[in-house]
């Protein structure tokens, strides 16, 4: 279907492919995975032509629909959120907005001179979205927003009034509804909380066109793809199986690779000691021209490249009161809507509690009550004694400072530390070498979070306050957070949209139901995210298995 055949490309002094070559074929969901600028967008923007090999073919079918979503936030006002995902769905899309279009050229007085032409072309219109099935095209776009999270009220909404997290649900939406042939979906997941998460697992399950998708949710690419595509030092490898299957599998070549270029240095360093020995007798002149001539000829094994990621360890915090947070009778409310009536929840110190909801369902409202960022309406949130909190929210970078670099922010909080300490701080949340001489002002918003998230955990508090603290970290950074985070001695409480953080860490759950749950009252569960799963059946409210 979709084919690379030896291709090239660099940036500058930067090679991104080196004689690469791949095949995405008719329904297969492929993970594409590698390191920050491997080359992953690149390749998707070789795809859809936005971008050329220097060198070799890249071949993509003429009559192919892809669809592309992409981490960019459009500019996105004066539809409702149905019409504008509906808008950029493709041709059944552009067709539902001209038949509008023809229909109120039609009741306008001051078009009737042209009625006949309108009717003509209103009658060709309406055949062909009738032959694309346009007419269920409203409820699929209602059904598929609704599976990204989106409530009534929204989807009849103002797009213009959404925030980006929203506008790229959206985006993505769009992209579904346009039933490509081939899905190109970078980070998919990034704006979505677990219950959209596991709505898109089930709609990429049933899809039937390819799919080449990157994605830091492992449990996500897990469930979904059937092959792994590397991009690594310039070369395409694939791998036949799930990213579980491809991690077991590179470690293995790895092995081997190894052992491989340890055998030929002894070969060669054996040969390399009889060409030293008897380069200067004549009787073996012969002999040793002919070795040096094999040793010249021989293709060198490289040592495979170690991605390893610094392993990060907590210092001990000071121990805290038994009793770390009592909530006691809390009420909140925003306008009409009731988040808390009466809520009642003790946290004792060592308990790591994972707080589940739908959207609406004051999961982030809560965190913020007990920091302190905001006030109940009555109630109280009282903390504990011997208290040290840390509390990370998206607002978290606000306090980063944007003229100083990674390692000067570092060097300003933690002013008593060596440089050494420092950066390898920095290196555990993947500032490695001339990373760490980054401008903040620079730092992507994956970056800044694991810099707001390293100066955190440094001289770590007693009880943390994280919410979503995995947004946009990458693969490695985030299984080296929960490595760490499962040996902290104090208190958590944190919403997560990742499996593999809530099954790390969580000892009890707390789930929220919000207006649109099964009910009201929050659920309270003495065990972990494991054993939730296990007696609910389901993986997040209102999901169910």
């Amino acid at each position: 279907m979709i084919s690379f055949s030896n291709i090239n490309k660099q940036y500058g002094k930067q090679l991104i492919f080196v004689d690469a070559s791949f095949q995405l074929n008719p329904g297969e969901k492929v993970g594409l995975v590698g390191p920050n600028g491997a080359g992953k967008t690149t390749l998707f923007r070789m795809i859809v032509g936005e971008e050329e090999a220097d060198d070799g073919d890249v071949t993509v079918p003429k009559r192919l629909h892809i669809g592309y979503f992409r981490q960019d936030v459009e500019e996105m006002q004066g539809r409702s959120v149905l019409d504008e995902a509906i808008a950029g769905s493709g041709r059944a899309g552009d067709l539902h907005h001209e038949l509008d279009e023809l229909q109120r050229a039609m009741e306008d007085p001051e078009r009737a001179d042209e009625l006949d032409e309108i009717l003509e072309r209103f009658g060709h219109v309406q055949e062909e979205y009738e032959h694309l099935d346009g007419y269920a095209l409203e409820a699929q776009a209602r059904e598929v927003l609704h599976g990204l999270g989106f409530q009534d009220d929204q989807i009849d909404g103002d797009v213009g009034a959404l925030s980006g997290g929203w506008k790229m649900r959206v985006t993505l939406a769009r992209v579904l509804l346009g039933r490509p042939d081939v899905l190109l979906m970078d980070e998919p997941t990034n704006h979505l909380d677990i219950e959209s998460i596991i709505w898109l697992e089930q709609f990429l399950k049933s899809y039937q066109g390819a799919l080449l998708m990157t994605s830091h949710d492992r449990e996500f690419m897990n469930r979904i793809v059937s092959k792994i595509a590397e991009i690594d030092s310039g070369e395409i490898v694939t791998y036949s199986g799930d990213y579980d299957f491809y991690e077991r599998e590179r470690a293995i070549r790895e092995t081997n690779q190894q052992a491989a270029f340890a055998r030929q240095q002894a070969m060669l360093a054996k040969e390399q000691r009889f060409i030293d020995r008897f380069r200067t007798h004549a009787a073996k002149a012969a002999q040793v021209q002919s070795r040096i001539k094999a040793l010249d000829k021989i293709e060198r094994v490289e040592l495979p490249k170690k991605r390893q990621v610094v392993k990060f360890e907590f210092r001990v915090p000071a121990r805290s009161g038994d009793q770390v947070a009592v909530i006691e009778d809390l009420h909140k409310r925003f306008g009409p809507r009731v988040i808390y009536d009466g809520f009642n929840l003790t946290v004792r110190r060592g308990e790591r509690w994972a707080v589940m909801g739908k959207n609406g369902a004051g999961k982030t409202t809560l965190l913020k009550m007990i920091a302190g960022a905001i006030e109940p309406d009555a109630g109280s949130v009282r903390l504990g004694a011997s208290l040290s909190m840390g509390y990370f929210a998206q607002q978290s970078l606000d306090v980063l400072d944007p003229e100083l670099t990674v390692i000067e922010q570092l060097q300003k909080d933690f002013p008593q530390d060596g440089l050494g300490s420092l950066r390898t701080l920095a290196g555990a949340f993947q500032f490695s070498g001339d990373d760490v001489d980054k401008s903040i002002r620079a730092l992507s918003g994956g970056e800044k979070s694991r810099l707001a998230m390293a100066r955190m955990l440094y001289n770590p508090p007693n009880f943390l306050v994280l919410d979503e603290p995995t947004n946009h970290l990458d693969l490695a950074t985030k299984e080296m957070l929960v490595e760490a985070l499962k040996e902290f001695e104090g208190t958590m409480i944190f919403v997560s949209h990742d499996r593999t953080f809530l099954r790390g860490l969580s000892s009890r759950v707390l789930e929220l139901g919000g207006e649109s749950g099964r009910d009201r009252d929050p659920h309270v569960y003495l065990g972990s995210y494991v054993e939730y799963v296990q007696k609910t059946g389901h993986e997040a409210p209102g999901i169910y298995a």
